[in-house]
């Protein structure tokens, strides 16, 4: 494993949760009920899921454990055990700045919540951030790695922090062609990105169910599109609210790097499969990527991923 190491003495640290925090709710495919809670979790562990209705099976959330499921990130460990619909939380996770956790759940399925990352930004947000002893590590990318499925694309490319964008077209006149793009400094995220909800049209959910899934979707957790209108009191909380959450699924599924991302994005028409074979295609060219240990006046532990300063690469 390549690891460079700052040159400034100026440590930026891993962050975990400062109390445990519990909440409930219903999985978008399974229907099921979950509860889940949130514990602090030791630095260098990262995110790791336990299934407490299966013996306390525990996952770690990294791309070696991801495998390609219709419609939402999931991970499986040695013995069978997994964890579906990751990716919201995950990207809560990194847009608060929280490197290491255990999240405990009673079922296969992360709750939906309200389809968004926003419940779960503020879970953690009344959980507290503890930071630790550990200096904070980012996966730097150093070329340019594209994986290209048709008319879908999915790259990450070098840059000076981490920057995402993506673009979406659907058939639909509510939807259309959008495009989105954010630099993740400290607030953005909570800000721009949060609260962008999944969402699904009317004349799929008969087919999304006989395949099991969209069995816990609702209009309480989904936009619903129904032709040219979307079936939801109170419309978008965003005019472009589809593209960013796009954006949001990205940024949880680009965590199961490991760590946070230095690098540019950029999706086109992407999903959670295109992404997961672009992590792939990633970390098995090792002259794509290297570990940095991030220090600096500048680089805040609270950012998603902050600056990077007086940074060194060695062999």
């Amino acid at each position: 494993m390549k690891l460079s190491y700052g040159a400034t003495t100026e440590m930026v640290p891993q962050r975990t949760l400062k109390n445990s925090i519990h909440c409930s709710g219903i999985g978008v495919h399974s229907g099921d009920r979950v509860a889940m809670t949130l514990h602090p979790a030791p630095a260098g562990s990262g995110i790791v899921f336990r299934r407490s209705d299966l013996f306390g099976s525990e996952i770690k959330a990294e791309w070696r454990n991801a495998i390609e499921t219709p419609l939402c990130t999931t991970i499986v460990n040695a013995e069978g055990a997994r964890c579906s619909t990751i990716e919201h939380l995950m990207s809560a996770f990194l847009g608060c700045g929280i490197d290491n956790a255990v999240v405990e759940i009673d079922a296969v399925e992360v709750p939906i919540m309200d389809g968004s990352a926003a419940p779960f930004v503020f879970l953690i947000d009344c959980a507290g951030a503890a930071e630790q002893d550990s200096p904070r590590r980012a996966l730097r990318i150093l070329k340019e790695v594209t994986v290209i499925d048709g008319e879908r694309s999915a790259s990450l490319a070098p840059d000076d922090g981490f920057s995402v964008q993506f673009e979406i077209d659907f058939d639909s006149a509510v939807v259309a062609r959008q495009e989105w793009s954010a630099r993740l400094y400290e607030g953005v995220y909570k800000r721009e990105i949060a609260r962008a909800r999944t969402f699904g049209f009317l004349h799929e959910v008969d087919r999304l169910r006989a395949m099991g899934l969209a069995r816990g979707g609702s209009l309480d957790n989904a936009i619903v599109i129904n032709g040219d209108k979307i079936m939801n009191e109170g419309g978008l909380r965003y005019p472009d609210e589809f593209v960013r959450h796009k954006v949001l699924d990205s940024i949880g599924d680009l965590f199961l790097a490991g760590g946070p991302i230095i690098g540019h994005f950029h999706g086109i028409r992407a999903g959670h499969a295109l992404t997961l074979r672009l992590m792939n295609a990633v970390m098995a060219d090792e002259d794509a990527w290297e570990w940095v240990e991030l220090s600096g006046a500048n680089a805040l532990s609270g950012a998603a991923v902050p600056p990077v300063r007086a940074v060194a690469a060695s062999a």
